[in-house]
């Protein structure tokens, strides 16, 4: 299902020429006439399309875009957005939005692709527009995999900066644990390459803390041994999803690290588009990854087939290549709302809450993910990164589809409540799990946590209290200007004000 086939556009665009403040024309020549991308204002043939990403619930309007080639073309936009007094955002998929850069500069990085693999070394180097299906087509020759999430479409970067849960994430922990060196450009313009030695204290917070801090024009990071997976989902009809919720809390205190899994509920509204199996129907998928052999994979799920019948069964061993289809990510833009809570534990009838205030029952749409966690993710590299709550045991995601806003136009009253609506409903579901929450996934913060009025108290709870106060340190040393705000993860930076 594409969830975007299920919200119609709202108001019509209005004028981003309007939006944009007034640039030193000359600086902003000698920029054009410096970069090898293209420069892009307001009204430029290319500049929606260049702003636009994979949340379609708010596009950037900035009032400069930078659609970088390189890594000099980086450089050369955040010294133009120093001096001029833009603040900076990055976007190289826009699966991640958060906040719209509205009158600043941004920086496109799409057009900056590579993808390297030294099977010696057992490493990939990415430029800062890769997304995860290229590192994973790349690697699979050489019997390798990186440490990518669910979807092939996300970017690595910004994945990785914000510690990455994903397929193998039990086995080998998060992606930020296996990152090596990050070449970042810092708000004096300078390119460096950040490694654990020649910078420990900002290497480290990069990994898991990194948004806000520059831009990541390329990453080195570790692959690890992965051809194959035995994986796939089993699907549930609504009438046992009691006993699904309760079976998979159960399972998941048993099985090994090698098998990394999550549980989705899905109200499917009854849509002419929607396959029929899908049409009207709640069902519950459990989406499975095990490194270990078929035959152990089936005795492991066995308790779970137990459950009883179910709608769809495709576990079976699978080329790494293919393990995008585990979890079937929609690949179209679709704009969406959410929230998530990191939790040291769980017990079913909280999770039967929430099943029954985001089920067939609720006003609005709400697909909920349950991912178990643990393993390497709560033991492997804690030393190299800042990423939060890594003691957490699942992560309880929320999602709801909202109105596409095709241009600028914020949607108007309507729009507003449906927010609201959403947000209220997601505040109430994570309130049933409130005895066991920890904090927040910054991979996560789904939607546009900037225009929250509790905005302050969403980046504090990504991290413990002495990883922030570490953050907002180097936050204070490395952009005094806060040139760099547009993301949750940088609000630690409470000390250097917005200019």
């Amino acid at each position: 299902m594409e969830i975007n086939d299920l919200v119609q556009p709202s108001a019509p665009a209005a004028d981003p020429a309007a939006l944009a403040p007034a640039l030193d024309p000359a600086a902003l020549a000698a920029l054009t006439a410096g970069v090898r991308g293209p420069v892009l204002t307001p009204g430029d043939d290319g500049y929606d399309a260049e702003r636009s990403g994979f949340q379609l619930a708010r596009r950037h309007r900035p009032a400069v875009i930078v659609a970088a080639r390189c890594a000099e073309d980086v450089v050369a936009a955040v010294r133009f957005a120093g001096a001029q007094g833009l603040p900076v955002a990055v976007q190289a998929t826009g699966h991640g939005l958060s906040a719209a850069t509205d009158g600043g500069l941004l920086i496109s990085t799409r057009r900056m692709a590579g993808v390297r693999v030294d099977a010696a070394a057992g490493t990939a180097r990415v430029e800062a527009g890769a997304v995860w299906g290229q590192v994973v087509e790349a690697a699979a020759p050489h019997g390798l995999a990186p440490l990518n999430g669910s979807s092939p479409g996300v970017g690595v970067i910004s994945y990785t900066l914000g510690g990455g849960v994903g397929v193998l994430a039990r086995t080998y922990g998060f992606a930020a644990d296996q990152v090596r060196s990050v070449d970042l450009v810092t708000a004096d313009g300078r390119l460096r390459q950040v490694t654990a030695d020649t910078d420990p204290g900002l290497f480290r917070a990069l990994l898991g803390g990194g948004h806000g801090l520059g831009v990541v024009t390329a990453m080195e990071f570790g692959l690890v041994p992965v051809a194959r997976l035995y994986g796939g989902q089993l699907v549930f009809g609504g009438e046992r999803i009691d006993a699904v919720l309760g079976a998979y809390l159960r399972w998941t205190e048993t099985v090994p690290d090698e098998l990394t899994s999550s549980l989705a509920l899905i109200a499917y509204p009854d849509l002419p588009q929607l396959p029929e199996p899908l049409r009207g129907r709640y069902l519950a998928h459990i989406r499975i990854a095990y490194t270990g052999s078929a035959a152990e994979g089936e005795r492991l799920v066995a308790p779970l087939r137990a459950v009883g019948p179910r709608v769809s069964d495709d576990l079976r061993e699978m080329p790494y290549a293919e393990s995008h289809t585990i979890h079937r990510d929609p690949a179209d833009p679709h704009a969406y709302d959410g929230d998530n809570a990191l939790l040291s534990g769980l017990d079913a009838a909280a999770l039967r809450r929430v099943a029954a205030l985001t089920g067939p029952a609720a006003p609005d749409m709400c697909v909920v993910q349950l991912n178990h966690l643990g393993g390497a993710l709560a033991t492997g590299g804690g030393a190299a990164g800042t990423v939060g709550h890594r003691d957490a045991r699942y992560a309880l995601r929320l999602l709801s589809p909202l109105p596409a806003t095709p241009g600028d136009a914020p949607g108007g009253d309507a729009a507003g409540a449906r927010l609201a609506a959403v947000r209220a409903r997601h505040a109430e579901a994570l309130a049933a799990v409130a005895p066991w929450r920890l904090g927040r996934s910054v991979n996560f913060l789904f939607g546009r946590h900037g225009d929250r009025p509790d905005a302050e108290e969403v980046a504090r709870s990504v991290h413990d209290t002495d990883a922030h106060q570490r953050l907002a340190a180097l936050k204070a040393r490395h952009d005094p200007a806060n040139l760099f705000r547009f993301h949750p993860a940088a609000a630690p930076a409470t000390a250097a004000r917005p200019v």
